[in-house]
């Protein structure tokens, strides 16, 4: 079979590129591995690239930026089948505020967004974004600018939970199963603030096995159910007083990197069966730890 994976940001995007022929990278060879042929873009119209490429494939998955991601999902899904979450799932992820909200109403902790008067220490970061991208601490009586929201400070350890989600809506409904998401990996994240105050995403480690992952996995599950995410969805979460769900990344994420070191099964063979409503009930480790930087290599211990 043929499948498109559209990355944005190997064009069009120097700062993230790296990032993003590293996923790929990941992606195409375990794809390669299942005896499926990669098809992926090579002009600098993305969307007419999909346009274009997506009616030959027999399954594609974007990969981009929140800002873009629903945009191009939508126009893969007019043309083929989905392996990611849903347009309309993406929107939603997108706005760190909208999805912030419904996740409080359904009793997972997020991050308070707070006024410029807050008492505490406070973070500005755009309302959509990528990573760690414009995430600083704010300085005293520092307002958000335009497509920013400031959120109080959060003491704790930075995680991420990578997660397969099965079949829930979109083109491809008539495969919903009712399964529930097979869960991968947790991972630890290598985060940095810099003298000017701004976030630095390093790379992380998987699969680590903090004391609270058995409740780090279930609101990992809620949250995706709630957003309606399938496929591959990664979820930043800060662990202290309580498990805050920072971010819901409806995409692959860099954790893929170490993800496909660790994991006994094909991730291109999760994907595609959750695809079609039919997800292992769990996955299987080969007993070594992956530390991967944020430009794509891995150490294995």
């Amino acid at each position: 079979m043929k499948v498109l994976i559209a990355e944005y940001t190997a064009v069009h995007d120097p700062a993230l590129a790296p990032e993003g022929k590293a996923m790929v990278s990941a992606l195409k060879k375990s794809f390669e591995a299942c005896g499926h042929t990669i098809v992926m873009p090579s002009g600098r119209d993305f969307d007419a690239e999909i346009s274009r490429l997506a009616p030959e494939c027999d399954y594609g998955l974007v990969i981009a930026p929140d800002e873009y991601l629903a945009k191009y999902t939508h126009t893969l899904e007019l043309a083929t089948h989905n392996i990611g979450s849903d347009s309309t799932a993406i929107a939603v992820c997108a706005s760190k505020r909208l999805s912030a909200k419904l996740l409080a109403k359904v009793g997972i902790d997020v991050p308070a967004e707070v006024s410029a008067d807050f008492s505490g220490k406070r973070v500005i970061k755009p309302v959509k974004g990528a990573g760690s991208v414009g995430v600083r601490i704010a300085k005293d009586g520092e307002l958000p600018g335009d497509g920013e929201m400031s959120v109080e400070y959060l003491e704790g350890e930075h995680f991420s939970v990578s997660i397969i989600g099965s079949r829930v809506v979109g083109e491809a409904c008539g495969f919903y199963s009712g399964l529930p998401p097979v869960f991968l990996t947790i991972n630890r994240q290598f985060c940095e603030v810099g003298d000017d105050g701004r976030f630095v995403y390093k790379g992380g480690e998987t699969p680590v096995h903090p004391a609270r992952e058995g409740e780090m996995i279930e609101i990992a599950k809620k949250a995706i159910e709630t957003l309606g995410c399938q496929g591959y969805v990664g979820l930043d979460m800060i662990v202290g007083e309580k498990i805050w769900v920072v971010d819901v990344n409806p995409r692959p994420t860099m954790s893929v990197l170490g993800i496909v070191h660790v994991m006994e099964e094909e991730i291109a063979d999760v994907l595609l069966k959750a695809t079609v409503g039919l997800p292992p009930e769990t996955v299987h480790y080969n007993g070594k730890i992956a530390k991967f930087d944020d430009v794509g290599g891995v150490n294995l211990e």
